[in-house]
């Protein structure tokens, strides 16, 4: 299976709390709730195609606790995301949760990443991962994810919890696709790549670049 990690962001990179004031206070964080004003037609679809292609969910904790508490109530048969949540296998990352009380959920506990990769080997399509920013951080650093999928929002908030942070490792990113939405947003996807690093110079006065 093929490892995709789908996250919203705003602007200047917060994935914290993006559909609610409510939705993630952890820290101390009041700005929640910064996507739904941007929230159109367009940014609908996307997040139906990633869902289209699922064949699995991974989630951490908090966002499997945040997910079973509303989508089991959407009960729409056209709704494609509620369809895809409650009916795909679903593993959670964690270690304390007892019974996940969401049918086709399977529990991660001890080796969570170990647990991964013996997902990873089985075949078929994309293991999603959605939000779930400590587990999505994780699987950066061991360099798991075959895919990133980011909905940027414009709007800026300036506080809250970041994707990536100190200690994760340097990464490139190769553009696959880049999309933006009525309202505003970008829709990216990118492959991981080799990190270079390079200097700008100058050589008989023209400006040179060296990688």
């Amino acid at each position: 299976m093929r490892l995709v990690a789908h996250v919203f962001l705003t602007a200047d990179g917060v994935m914290q709390g993006p559909g609610s004031p409510g939705e993630d206070t952890s820290g101390g964080f009041d700005r929640g709730g910064w996507m739904p004003p941007y929230a159109d037609a367009d940014s609908a679809r996307i997040v139906d195609d990633w869902y289209r292609g699922a064949e699995a969910v991974l989630l951490g904790r908090g966002t499997f606790e945040l997910f079973r508490g509303y989508w089991p109530n959407v009960t729409d048969p056209d709704d494609l995301i509620a369809t895809s949540l409650n009916t795909l296998p679903k593993y959670v990352a964690s270690t304390t949760l007892g019974d996940p009380a969401w049918t086709g959920t399977t529990v991660l506990g001890g080796d969570v990443l170990g647990g991964v990769l013996d997902l990873l080997r089985r075949p078929g399509g994309e293991l999603q991962v959605h939000g779930s920013r400590r587990l999505t951080r994780s699987l950066h650093r061991a360099g798991l994810i075959d895919e990133y999928r980011f909905l940027v929002f414009p709007v800026t908030i300036g506080s809250g919890t970041r994707l990536f942070g100190p200690g994760d490792p340097a990464v490139g990113l190769r553009l696959q696709e880049a999309t933006r939405t009525a309202a505003g947003a970008v829709h990216l996807r990118y492959t991981p790549d080799e990190h270079r690093a390079g200097a700008f110079g100058i050589d008989g006065g023209l400006r040179t670049s060296e990688i």
